[in-house]
Parts: C-alpha cells; sequence; structure tokens
C-alpha cells in the first residue's frame, strides 16, 4: 500500500475534480426546479467550474512551484471541499454558481501539481506504470460523470453530487500528508516571480470570451452588449500576448506557437472537448424534460459514450502502440465530428435511441483521442518545455468545453427561438419545458427542442472535424522522442518546475 499510495492519493484527487466537470449535467432539471434557474444560469453552474479551472490553471501550477507542489495539492483540495459543501448548501442559483467557481481554483491547484508529485515519487518503470493508471483516471473521469450524476440525483438528491465530495477530500488529503512526497524544487525556483499579470489577463479574456458567447444566447450576436464583451475579450487576449513577451517567466512561451505541430494538438485539444461533452448537458436536458427520463435512465441513455471511451482506450494502447500521434488523434477527432453530425436527426417522434450510433462514434473517437493528447503535446515540444506543453493542453481542452456549452447553448436556442419564441426557448431549454404545456403545444415544444438540439449538435460535429483536420495538416511525425517517453519526462520534477515558465 505504501508504494502505491501517493499514486492512489493523487488519482483520488484527479477523478474527484475531473469527475465533477461533466457530474452536474443530469442534475440540471432539478436544479433549475430547485433554484428557479435560467438557462444562463445553468450554463454558468457549468462553466464557472470549467473555467476557473481552465483560467487558472498555468498561474496556480507556477505559483506551485514555488510555494510546493504537496502543499498547494493539499491547500486546493481543502479549498476544493470547502467550496462543494457551499454547492450543495446553495439556497440560490448564484451563489451556486459562485461556489461553483471556488470549486474550480481549489481544482486547477489539485491538477496542476499532479504530474510533478508523480514524478518525485516514482522512477523508471513504475513511473511509467503510475502514468499510466493515472491518464486512464484523467480519460474516464469526465465520461463516468454523468452516470454518477444520476445515480445522486435520483438516490439522495442532487446536493449530493456535492456532497460526496467531502469524505473523498478527507481522504485524499490524508494520503497527501501521510504518503506522499514534496517535490525537489529546481534551482532558482524560491526567487521566481510568478506571473501574475499573464494570469489575469489569460483569466480575462476566457472569461470575458465565455461570458459573450452566453449572453449571445439571450441578446443575440450582434447585440451592443455582446459586441462590447467580446471586445474586453480581444483587448485582454492583446495584453496576455504583450505579458508573456516581456516578462522573464512566462505562463507559455509564445514562441511554442510557432510550431506547427504543437499549435495542431492545441487546437485539437479544445475542439476535443468541445465536440465530445459541450452538448450533453442539452441532451441531458431533453432526455428528462421532454421524453420524462428520471435522471438514472437518463444517465445511462449517456452510456454509450463512456463505455465505448473506456473499451477503446484500453485496447488502443496496445493495438495502436507506436502509430503516428497525428492519424490516431486526427481520426479520432473526426470520429468524434461524426458522431455529433449522426446525432442531428432528431424530430418530434425521436426517442432515446435515435443518440446511441451518435453516441458511440464519438465514444471510439474520445478513446482514441484522449490517452495520446498530452503525449503529442509533449513530443512535439523540445524537453525543457514538457511541462509547459502539458499545462497547456491541460488548459485549452477544459477552455473548449466552457465555450462548447456556452457556444451550442446559444445555437440550441437560436433554433428553438426560431420555432417557437426566444422568451419560450429559453423556458424549455432550462429544464422548463413542462411548464409550457399551457402556452405551446407539447408537439411544438418537442419539435423546437429537436430543432435546436440538431443545430447544437452539427456545430460540434462540424468543430471535431475541423479540429481532426487541423491535426491531419499541422501535427506531422519527426524522429525523436516518443510520446510516451516525453510523457515520463513531463514527470521529472527539473522540468515540470517550467511547467508555466
Amino acid at each position: 500500500m505504501r508504494a502505491w499510495g501517493p499514486l492512489t492519493a493523487v488519482c483520488l484527487g484527479t477523478f474527484m475534480l475531473l469527475l465533477d466537470v461533466t457530474i452536474v449535467v443530469v442534475a440540471l432539471p432539478d436544479m433549475a426546479r430547485a433554484l428557479d434557474a435560467s438557462l444562463s444560469d445553468l450554463q454558468w453552474v457549468i462553466d464557472g467550474y470549467a473555467l476557473a479551472l481552465a483560467a487558472l490553471l498555468l498561474g496556480v501550477g507556477a505559483a506551485a512551484d514555488v510555494l510546493g507542489h504537496r502543499r498547494t495539492q493539499v491547500a486546493g483540495t481543502v479549498v476544493f471541499a470547502l467550496a462543494s459543501l457551499g454547492c450543495g448548501l446553495a439556497s440560490n442559483a448564484e451563489v451556486l454558481v459562485a461556489a461553483r467557481a471556488v470549486q474550480g481554483l481549489g481544482a486547477a491547484a489539485m491538477f496542476a501539481t499532479t504530474l510533478p508529485l508523480l514524478g518525485a515519487a516514482y522512477q523508471g518503470k513504475r513511473r511509467s506504470m503510475a502514468l499510466g493508471v493515472w491518464g486512464a483516471v484523467s480519460g474516464g473521469a469526465a465520461a463516468l460523470g454523468p452516470v454518477f450524476g444520476g445515480l445522486l440525483t435520483e438516490g439522495p438528491g442532487w446536493r449530493w453530487i456535492f456532497f460526496v465530495n467531502l469524505p473523498v477530500s478527507v481522504a485524499a488529503v490524508w494520503l497527501t500528508l501521510r504518503m506522499v512526497p514534496e517535490s525537489a524544487r529546481s534551482k532558482g525556483s524560491a526567487t521566481r516571480r510568478v506571473d501574475w499579470a499573464g494570469t489575469v489577463t489569460f483569466a480575462l479574456f476566457a472569461g470575458a470570451l465565455t461570458f459573450g458567447a452566453v449572453r449571445a444566447s439571450a441578446e443575440g450576436w450582434t447585440s451592443a452588449r455582446t459586441g462590447a464583451t467580446f471586445a474586453v475579450a480581444a483587448l485582454a487576449l492583446i495584453a496576455f500576448v504583450a505579458v508573456e513577451r516581456r516578462v522573464a517567466h512566462p505562463l507559455i512561451d509564445l514562441r511554442l506557437l510557432r510550431k506547427p505541430a504543437f499549435t495542431g494538438v492545441l487546437i485539437g485539444a479544445i475542439g476535443y472537448n468541445a465536440a465530445a461533452f459541450g452538448v450533453i448537458p442539452y441532451l441531458s436536458i431533453w432526455l428528462q424534460t421532454v421524453l420524462g427520463m428520471s435522471p438514472v435512465r437518463g444517465s445511462l441513455v449517456l452510456l454509450p459514450l463512456a463505455a465505448t471511451s473506456f473499451v477503446v482506450a484500453a485496447l488502443g494502447g496496445r493495438l495502436l502502440h507506436g502509430a503516428p500521434a497525428r492519424y490516431v488523434i486526427g481520426c479520432g477527432l473526426l470520429l468524434i465530428g461524426a458522431g455529433g453530425l449522426a446525432m442531428a436527426v432528431l424530430d418530434a417522434g425521436s426517442s432515446w435511441r435515435a443518440l446511441v450510433p451518435g453516441l458511440t462514434l464519438a465514444g471510439i473517437g474520445t478513446g482514441l483521442v484522449s490517452p495520446g493528447l498530452a503525449g503529442a503535446a509533449l513530443a512535439a515540444v523540445p524537453q525543457r518545455n514538457a511541462g509547459m506543453a502539458g499545462g497547456a493542453v491541460n488548459t485549452f481542452r477544459q477552455l473548449g468545453y466552457a465555450l462548447g456549452v456556452a457556444v451550442f447553448g446559444t445555437v440550441l436556442t437560436s433554433r428553438m427561438g426560431d420555432a417557437i419564441g426566444q422568451d419560450a426557448a429559453h423556458t424549455a431549454a432550462g429544464g422548463g419545458a413542462s411548464a409550457l404545456t399551457g402556452r405551446v403545444a407539447a408537439h411544438d415544444v418537442r419539435e423546437a427542442f429537436a430543432a435546436g438540439l440538431n443545430g447544437a449538435s452539427l456545430t460540434a460535429g462540424a468543430v471535431g472535424v475541423a479540429a481532426g483536420l487541423a491535426v491531419l495538416l499541422m501535427v506531422r511525425t519527426k524522429p525523436g522522442r516518443p510520446a510516451g517517453q516525453a510523457l515520463s519526462a513531463a514527470a521529472e520534477p527539473a522540468p515540470v518546475k517550467q511547467l508555466q515558465g
């Protein structure tokens, strides 16, 4: 037990924080009814967490280099647990969204320190094995989130999807303090200055971009306030680039973006999480509020995505060992895109069975993409930048999910609004479809929701296909370090000290 205690502690925390990215999706209708939440509220319940995790991951990781990785891991777990308690006790949507954002802060501290801690605890073959287990846990957590969420929502209630984090957090903290060694600090880390300016400007860019996409759902893409929000995002991005070019230890070395292979992997990362998971919350709402399914039955409909992902990831690791990442990841993204396109076949009479082919295709693609994405990024950059590359991939994945939920929600309500009116569309999409039956015929609501989901699924499919083509065109296979060796190198304490600069 002591030999694998550090792996258990790190994987426990990783599974918990990644599970919380998607565990809420099946509970959204119950949350809407209990808290009188709108569609934009529900979007922020998801995006508040994913966005905080994405926006703060690089900056918190850099701070951990100075403060100590184990100390940061424990502090992050405590913050995550307290925020989970706040989520479970929330009396309105605003409190829940705020607590979810704080959860994201704690999750960023936990996620940013996982590889350095594993690198300090294991060497040689044990390190490779530990990284393989950690990768499997990371890949499966998001896919299993809706299933666990359905069981808890229909059982003790939606608040328990947050309360369950408390005992798990206690166990993770105890194991970390008892069995996880502190990773050695690299030379100069104690005097290194954290790039707080880069952290703030990147967070402002990501937040304004996502907020603009959510606002467009209610006000339209061409409204003055939506345009002003996107203008803020553009200015924040310009400021971020200016900061990163000047600071001694940037969050990300912009010169890496000149490498087509690395840029292609980042495009793949943002497109992967958007296309594979961004429509899932709206599918869950449709299953429960339009088709009348229970949370558990609704979550089981989504099981083909998780099940095929696990099977393909397990088999692919053996059968595709040594295959060029360009083809594995690129083809996986194309399959995810095909899955989105295959789900755009709904009408007023459709049942849950219409989703199964698309979810299965997306699951196969997810199983191909998830295990190799980080390794492909690390293999595309010099070894000294391995940690930075890994952090960038994780950041872009979570940002892709946040943007996917926002953009696909806007497409959904726009298509629904064309059929039943904008206000009615927001009521139905927010989980209140049953409340419309007195004003709008049930058949019209089903038809409008199906049209909205078709639009969102088509958009997600297009994102997946575009990301897949970008990877196939930009990620060229060159002689050098294999991806697995690069991933192992990223866990080395010294290189990871450069994780965010």
